[in-house]
């Protein structure tokens, strides 16, 4: 009988496919990081608890070309300067993905907001646009030109808080408690280049980082680094604390706060 492959894989194709994973070159990306200060009331409004607002109510949006062999990507994020157990991170609220692959991957293992959606990374010269953009919407916008190299920072351990759940079959709650997730990056840069720019943020229902206005712009670079990443589950986390928050993860809540139709077919 031919191979059936959605049949169960050899403990050694299992373990190859581990080993594989582990064994990654480094991956350069090129991107545009902007940073600017935002309103604190907003900005402790996106915090589902534990996580608290950092010293400075900071909002930083990611914009990367990624140079994967024969894949290439685009990735981006959007998040909030927050503190969890004294540690100071990033809370992502979207993370805009070109292709399936990354989304799943982050998603499901990690908790992370992932989406698939358009990220343009353009450079002309010394003039750069980079933007994220959904459902025909840039709401991420960063335009300026390069003003001169920057000194390269030492290698840098830098951490996101996401939260991993899943939503009850019943439509309410979740099955099982979430947890609160710390993901560890390792952070390299061999290039970095100071943008003199602005920051636009447009309406959108579906990703209202609107909402976290720019009150002043903080910082604007381009750059090409090289990350690995580990995540650890440090906490259980109330349900019905997280609960108010989990719109953030989708574009229609509804389609979770719901549940199917008792006696429906999917």
């Amino acid at each position: 009988m031919a191979r059936v492959r959605y049949g169960a894989r050899t403990e050694a194709e299992i373990t190859a496919a581990r080993e594989s994973s582990t064994k990654l070159p480094d991956i350069w990306s090129t991107g545009v990081v902007a940073l600017w200060e935002s309103d604190p009331d907003a900005v402790a409004a996106v915090l589902p608890p534990p996580l608290k607002p950092a010293e400075r109510p900071l909002v930083r949006a990611n914009i990367s070309k990624v140079d994967l062999p024969g894949y290439p990507l685009g990735a981006g994020s959007v998040a909030v300067a927050a503190v969890h157990d004294g540690i100071t991170g990033w809370y992502p609220l979207v993370m805009p993905m070109t292709h399936e692959r990354a989304l799943i991957g982050g998603r499901e293992v990690f908790g992370e907001p992932k989406k698939l959606g358009e990220v343009t990374v353009d450079r002309d010269g010394l003039v750069v646009r980079a933007a994220l953009a959904r459902h025909g919407i840039a709401f991420v916008e960063v335009r300026g030109a390069v003003e001169g190299p920057l000194p390269l920072p030492e290698p840098a351990e830098k951490v996101d808080f996401y939260f991993k759940f899943l939503p009850a079959v019943d439509g309410r709650g979740f099955d099982a408690d979430p947890v609160l997730v710390h993901c560890v990056r390792n952070e390299k840069v061999r290039k970095l280049e100071r943008i003199t720019g602005d920051v636009v943020l447009r309406e959108s229902m579906y990703d209202p980082v609107a909402d976290l206005p720019v009150r002043r712009v903080v910082e604007i670079t381009i750059g090409e680094k090289t990350t690995d990443q580990k995540g650890r589950v440090v906490e259980r986390v109330s349900a019905q604390a997280l609960l108010p928050y989990i719109h953030q993860r989708y574009d229609d809540p509804q389609q979770i706060l719901d549940g199917p139709p008792e006696g429906s077919v999917v």
